[in-house]
């Protein structure tokens, strides 16, 4: 996985700090308005309030408010040197959020929290594919990139779940080494990419009784 939280249970692999979230911090991002916050300050960086307002037709008010609530929990810190007291930039936190959606298997006050984030997030993975589509690309972008599946596989968990580590580590090859050496900046022509990884089992319908 990226920098989001996502309801795995393997860790990605270590590029950042890690912290797996408990009750407490999964409530304070399972808002529709605070996880798209969240989304834009990690896809596109640090913004203030007016800008996110902008973006996502909210007032400044309101998105202020839910920026605070995302600092008390440590998902977004306030940039520090810029800005001014009215108007602060936040950015989010540099650590990797995990969610292991078992842990809360036992906590039915946490059920809520956990339904309202894991289709919340699925809504983004959904419309960033649909804006995808519905934009102009030229010919090399658009056979560059995939949307694919695969329903052949018959697994049992372990494999399951090696297959999750072999495709992490895969993407992880990819990434950016931390504190890479300086001319390793992405070419010229490089965009940011959007890898989306969902694999689940299917419990299978229909057949003999």
């Amino acid at each position: 996985m990226t920098d989001e939280p996502t309801p795995e249970t393997a860790a990605p692999p270590a590029a950042k700090p890690t912290r797996r979230l408990d009750a407490r911090s999964l409530r304070g991002l399972a808002h529709p308005l605070r996880m798209s916050i969240y989304e834009l300050l990690r896809l596109d960086g640090p913004a203030t309030a007016t800008l996110l307002s902008e973006r996502l037709g909210e007032n400044t008010g309101t998105i202020s408010w839910h920026l605070r609530h995302l600092a008390e929990h440590g998902f977004i810190e306030e940039e520090t040197g810029r800005g001014t007291k009215r108007e602060r930039w936040w950015r989010t936190v540099n650590v990797t959020n995990v969610l292991n959606t078992a842990d809360f298997r036992d906590d039915p006050d946490a059920r809520g929290a956990v339904s309202v984030f894991t289709h919340e997030l699925l809504r983004q993975h959904f419309d960033r594919v649909t804006h995808y589509l519905g934009e102009e690309w030229e010919d090399e972008w658009r056979n560059a990139g995939t949307i694919s599946d695969w329903r052949d596989l018959r697994m049992t968990p372990d494999q399951l779940r090696a297959l999750n580590e072999e495709l992490m580590a895969v993407i992880a090859r990819h990434l950016p080494s931390p504190g890479a050496e300086p001319g390793t900046e992405p070419a010229p022509d490089a965009l940011p990419i959007v890898v989306q990884l969902q694999s689940f089992p299917r419990r299978e319908h229909g057949g003999s009784p």
